[in-house]
């Protein structure tokens, strides 16, 4: 009897560790960063927490009944709002202070050595448990990018890479995602990046030839 109480709340103590953790980072989003963040559902065997059976997003979409904590929040304000949405997922939307291009992880990992060589100037950088790699550029890209890409001679060339603008969320590290695993920083954000990420255009020449070379041929 006393070995089964011990066990639970041993148990218990877990759950409010990773709940006060999970608190703590969302304050260090809205507060440090200076981005919203959404509350999210999970998900486990394929099946979503919000309880749609035919879910198209499984474990990546907002709760359609929680409140996003806004940017500028407190530690404190931060910890309380998380509080009432107990196992949510942390997501953050795109098109605010910033939008997303989105490429294979590998090709990714290698245009983030080939920027950092050639001293271009970065913003975070997060990797999904389903090998994309995702960097934070000025907001207003998604709808540059085809733009961008015809005037460097890449809007032809069937390049696995993508804008996320407004409208779209990302989970945030290290939240999981889609019940695959948890996402991570690849570049975490830095004071100097986080709210004013550079413009695409610096980095898509970089992204471009990177996704080319690695493109499977045929």
């Amino acid at each position: 009897m006393g070995f089964t109480i011990g066990i639970r709340e041993r148990r218990s103590g877990t759950r409010r560790r990773g709940r006060a953790a999970e608190g703590t980072a969302v304050g260090e989003y809205t507060g440090l960063w200076g981005w919203a963040v959404v509350p999210g559902a999970r998900a486990s065997g394929g099946a979503c927490s919000c309880g749609d059976a035919g879910c198209p997003s499984p474990g990546a979409h907002p709760l359609g009944f929680a409140q996003e904590v806004p940017a500028g929040a407190t530690l404190d304000a931060a910890a309380r709002a998380w509080a009432e949405v107990p196992g949510a997922a942390m997501l953050l939307p795109v098109g605010r202070t910033f939008d997303v291009l989105d490429v294979a992880e590998p090709a990714g990992r290698r245009a983030l050595v080939r920027m950092e060589r050639m001293g271009l100037p970065l913003g975070p950088v997060a990797v999904t448990p389903a090998g994309r790699a995702q960097f934070f550029v000025a907001p207003g890209a998604a709808a540059e990018l085809p733009r961008l890409l015809y005037r460097m001679g890449w809007d032809d060339t069937g390049l696995d890479l993508r804008a996320l603008g407004a409208g779209s969320h990302i989970t945030a590290p290290p939240s999981d995602e889609g019940g695959l695993g948890p996402v991570r920083w690849l570049r975490p954000p830095a004071l100097d990046t986080a709210a004013a990420p550079p413009e695409a255009r610096l980095l898509l020449g970089a992204l471009a030839y990177v996704c080319h070379r690695l493109a499977p041929c045929g």
